[in-house]
């Protein structure tokens, strides 16, 4: 054999790695594009996208069986079934945008916000939250209180120690986290001889704006809504 000439089966291999790699191309590529219309109103054509990258499969199947590599060939429609899947995942997800941007919802790191027009106490404003699917605002990072300050209101917290005097916990069940607790300096106190078991943000012109007060009172609130 002339040593000159290259090696049939190296070569083979070589076809079926760079094959690989741009498989893998095209697929990052898809996954990017697809998260990216999560924050675009104009859905990309997710059904054309599956078509060309089912005809870039059957070139690349073509391509692997005139190479007699076919035996070490991806699982083609597996990655089409699973594209598939994130295709329809995404589509319902850009359907809930959607829908909660319409009814003037605001998104903000995984969750849907909502700011009341009216006020009520703080058992109602929950009352009004749940029938929306969705339940007071549980805070559980400096990131997410500074944001919640932006509306720039008095309202109403997910947080209360109706349960148990003096250990706050919130709507869904967990008590609160000293370190990632926001009370202004000496709340929560139940000032004079009335419990003030519910927690609202009133001091939103300081990083630590959290206060107790009774829950009869009227506030704004907000709601939260988490996306799955």
């Amino acid at each position: 054999m002339d040593k000159n000439l290259p090696d049939a089966s190296a070569t083979n291999r070589k076809l079926v790695v760079l094959i690989l790699g741009l498989l893998c191309i095209l697929q990052a590529a898809l996954n990017i594009s697809l998260r990216l219309a999560l924050y675009n109103s104009d859905a990309p054509d997710y059904d054309a996208v599956i078509r060309n990258l089912k005809e870039e499969r059957d070139q690349l199947k073509r391509k692997l069986n005139t190479s007699e590599c076919s035996s070490d060939a991806p699982d083609y429609d597996a990655v089409i079934r699973n594209l598939k899947e994130e295709r329809d995942q995404l589509k319902r997800k850009l359907k809930t945008f959607d829908h909660y941007t319409q009814e003037g919802w605001v998104y903000f790191r995984s969750s849907f916000y909502f700011i009341s027009s009216v006020e009520k106490s703080w058992g109602d404003s929950r009352d009004d939250c749940l029938q929306q699917g969705a339940d007071l605002v549980i805070i559980n990072s400096k990131e997410e209180n500074e944001f919640t300050r932006q509306f720039r209101r008095l309202f109403w917290i997910g947080l209360t120690d109706t349960e148990t005097e003096g250990t706050w916990k919130w709507v869904d069940g967990t008590l609160l986290n000293t370190t990632t607790s926001f009370w202004h300096p000496g709340e929560p106190n139940s000032s004079g001889n009335t419990d003030e078991d519910c927690g609202e943000a009133r001091y939103n012109y300081a990083e630590y704006n959290w206060n107790d007060n009774k829950c009869n009172k009227l506030n704004f609130w907000i709601c939260e809504k988490m996306v799955a």
